[in-house]
């Protein structure tokens, strides 16, 4: 580790302990999250069970709740429910990543872990570098950089990044998100025997490729992975204009499910789905467990003008990740679900049939602020609305057969609405925490991921409606 390294994480740490006391107050920060211990969290990186741990890595900017040079912080764990905070694992030192060590991914190889991420470097006119590098531990907690392993190849523009690293048969390949000459989001493959020279094989999706189109100016956080005998390309795609009710935020995140011919560097896909419908889902990435499950996390927030208006941004933190979710693909269409483990939250169950006669129902002795709640329809659902602490609204419009999220927005105050269609609600499944909401419809068909941030005092929940249905719920803790 070098002397300027070792600097940056002990001013790091400095931040930490100045402002520790006072994010330990907010009534906002998490009960079973991930989150930063102070500053900014964004892209989860990294994410591997190495050795029979779970390791979660992620973008941190400790200095600041705004978007500087990103550091990697860590996290462990044996089941994905507790978490120990380990040191950090890269801070930009080195010429290759003096503005950032950005997102990227892991492997296991040889017994050890290797780390594969961007240096971002900005020139004082303006411009930028960036590069493909790479840090290896053989204990999974220290790191030793091996500096760039990949130069930015012709044809495209310093906007090339995130790199995710996978093993097909006996070579590795690569793929990462970037931005063409002409300004076309695109993710780029790349192969490998080694790990410390590749070999480009190709673009294999992007704008006006495949009969695609016109789809962005830059895509981010390419992941490709295998569900149920198909290959699934996940990407954040930039600058998507919205189209009836998709594509709502400033940036979206989605997959296309195909068939990658690895030799040629071709792969043919069906259209882009959007991963999740609510406010604050980015960046996803994925990783196999040693039982053989897809997980995925996603930064729960998004970079949007809202960002600095967040009550949390006083308290010098902002932002963490989504709960773990498995990933399985029913009939073409990615579904996602809770992790079995987080069942080991579950604290103090009560059980309440509702919904009947069109009377709502306020839950009092459901009261919380961090729950889990089941509600199981009787056969579907007709017409319903749930109040989240009176900050967040889940509405069923059977006629219409559309679903719709709302919330307060923290920069205006306004109510504003995410809608997704959907023809009946057989079951919702929401993780509620202190400042978020996770909704899973249908055993994962539909998902929407919201940060908010109700009256701390305010933990009621009220359900009105004609719909039956029997909730089931929990303390989560």
């Amino acid at each position: 580790m070098s002397e300027k390294e070792i600097l940056l994480i002990k001013e790091a740490y400095n931040t930490v302990d100045k402002y520790k006391s006072k994010v330990l107050q907010d009534p906002y920060r998490f009960n079973y999250h991930i989150m930063p211990p102070v500053g900014l969290l964004n892209d989860p990186n990294g994410l591997i069970q190495y050795k029979g741990v779970y390791h979660v890595f992620y973008q941190w900017n400790p200095f600041n709740t705004s978007h500087g040079a990103k550091f990697w912080g860590h996290y462990t764990s044996r089941d994905m429910v507790t978490w120990s905070e380990e040191p950090i694992a890269l801070a930009p030192s080195e010429w290759y990543e003096r503005n950032g060590c950005y997102s990227g991914s892991a492997i296991e190889a040889d017994g050890k872990l290797y780390l594969f991420y961007t240096g971002n470097v900005k020139l004082d006119d303006g411009t930028r570098e960036t590069y493909q590098c790479l840090a290896v531990s053989t204990d999974g907690i220290h790191f030793d950089k091996h500096g760039p392993i990949l130069k930015l190849p012709k044809s495209y523009t310093a906007h090339f990044r995130d790199p995710k690293v996978w093993k097909e048969k006996e070579r590795w390949y690569m793929i990462i998100g970037a931005q063409t000459e002409n300004e076309k989001g695109t993710a780029v493959l790349f192969s490998s025997t080694d790990l410390y020279h590749w070999d480009e094989v190709g673009r294999i999706a992007g704008s006006d490729m495949n009969d695609l189109g016109e789809f962005g100016y830059m895509w981010e956080c390419p992941d490709l992975i295998h569900l149920d005998g198909e290959d699934v390309l996940l990407v954040s795609p930039q600058g998507l204009e919205p189209s009836g009710y998709e594509y709502q935020n400033i940036f979206q995140s989605g997959y296309f499910v195909g068939k990658l011919d690895y030799e040629n560097g071709d792969f043919r896909h069906g259209p882009f789905t959007e991963l999740d419908r609510g406010f604050d889902f980015y960046a996803p990435q994925t990783f196999k467990d040693d039982s053989g499950r897809t997980i995925l996390y996603a930064w729960m927030g998004i970079t949007d003008e809202t960002e600095a208006y967040q009550p949390t941004v006083e308290n010098h933190w902002v932002h963490a990740l989504t709960i773990p979710r498995e990933l399985t693909l029913r009939e073409g269409k990615v579904y996602q679900s809770p992790v079995e483990e987080l069942k080991k939250l579950r604290k103090n169950k009560k059980v309440q049939d509702i919904g009947r006669r069109g009377q709502e129902a306020q839950l009092d002795e459901l009261r919380g602020s961090s729950c889990e709640l089941l509600f199981e329809f009787i056969p579907t659902a007709k017409p319903f609305k749930i109040s989240f602490r009176n900050e967040a609204f889940l509405n069923y419009d059977p006629d219409e057969k559309v679903i719709n999220l709302s919330r307060r927005n923290v920069k205006t105050g306004a109510i504003e609405t995410r809608t997704c269609p959907l023809n009946s609600v057989a079951n919702l499944h929401v993780f509620m925490d202190r400042s978020s909401l996770e909704i899973f419809v249908n055993e994962g068909e539909v998902v929407f991921t919201a940060r908010y941030f109700p009256n701390p005092k305010d933990e009621t929940i009220t359900f009105q409606g004609e719909a039956e249905c029997r909730l089931t719920h929990w303390d989560l803790g």
